[in-house]
């Protein structure tokens, strides 16, 4: 079925997407008269209805009592109007750094709004603008000379460097009747990691080392190395090999452990081209996964990309590095 194309939807896109792009990159904002906007919202018409069929009511039957109300609700509304500019009028909002995430899942970054000013700032939400599900609003109080945290939360749909969406904040304090809100486009990116494979297969076989081919320990293909030996005092508990354990608890030999000696002269590569026969997204996502279990295991591991070899090592510093290699390849 072809797609029904709205005119009006499409301009309104057009220039939205002109619009953001004329507004400046900075992860720090001061809103001030000429980045803060103001309509009225439905109530805010309806009772601008209300109170000309009251005045002119008030007019043909000659109703002191109702000109009284007629201005008394009129003052109310424009006195509305200027505490609900003057909510976000000075307000400042920095962006913190965010920490890179996975594709497919929620990345969330924080929002600092700080308020220089001695009244407090209530009503303030903050939302990815033109978001496909439609707006989550944050919404949150600022106190007196202070300041406040809000999360705002999107989910990037691949892998890469992805620049933060354009953010809107908006108040609607203290009646409703008008709405007041800016826009705003970071600067920052996200760097974004593939998604893991759910149920990858197992580690690739460990590669003997420079020297070392002849050497009798080796890693089957689930991942765990073959020559083990008893639990002695002190070792660590991350050279537990949790499978044979259970078998050996069974038979009542003990704990068992891996032969750091032995394991040494094996090196696990994650090699890009031994990830199976499949597309580049699908292949990255394996990698993910076999570097995630490899760290979780305690396990030295290497990357080979195209045209990137990152050498075995451990550690979270060795981690990011790889994930970071795999969301840029």
């Amino acid at each position: 079925m072809a797609r029904e194309w709205n005119p009006v939807t499409l301009v309104r896109g057009r220039f939205q997407q002109w619009w953001q792009s004329r507004l400046p990159l900075s992860d720090s904002v001061l809103l001030t008269q000429r980045n803060v906007y103001i309509l009225p919202t439905r109530p805010g018409l309806m009772l601008a209805l209300t109170l000309m069929v009251l005045l002119v009511a008030s007019i043909n039957y000659q109703l002191n009592l109702g000109y009284l109300l007629t201005f008394l609700l009129a003052g109310s509304a424009v006195t509305g109007m200027h505490v609900c500019h003057g909510t976000l009028r000075g307000l400042a909002m920095n962006l913190i750094a965010p920490t890179p995430q996975y594709a497919g899942a929620a990345a969330i970054f924080d929002v600092k709004l700080t308020n220089t000013r001695r009244s407090p700032r209530h009503g303030i939400g903050l939302s990815v603008l033109g978001a496909p599900d439609g707006p989550h609003w944050a919404w949150t109080d600022v106190p007196a000379e202070g300041s406040s945290t809000v999360q705002v939360a999107f989910t990037p749909s691949r892998r890469g460097l992805h620049r933060l969406p354009t953010l809107t904040a908006e108040t609607r304090f203290p009646l409703g009747t008008f709405r007041v809100w800016t826009v705003w486009r970071p600067a920052a990116q996200l760097l974004v990691y593939p998604a893991p494979e759910r149920q990858p297969p197992p580690l690739p076989p460990g590669e003997p080392r420079s020297g070392a081919a002849s050497a009798t320990a080796r890693v089957q293909s689930s991942g765990d190395f073959d020559s083990v030996r008893s639990y002695r005092r002190g070792d660590p508990l991350k050279l537990v090999m949790w499978k044979k354990a259970a078998k050996a608890d069974e038979q009542g030999n003990g704990l068992v452990v891996r032969d750091a000696q032995q394991a040494q002269r094996h090196e696990l590569w994650l090699d890009f081209v031994q990830a199976g026969s499949l597309d580049t997204e699908a292949r990255l996502s394996r990698l993910c996964a076999w570097l995630l279990q490899a760290d979780k295991l305690g396990l030295s591991y290497g990357l080979r990309l195209p045209g990137v070899q990152i050498k075995p090592s451990s550690g979270e510093a060795h981690k990011r590095q790889c994930l970071e290699a795999l969301a840029l390849c």
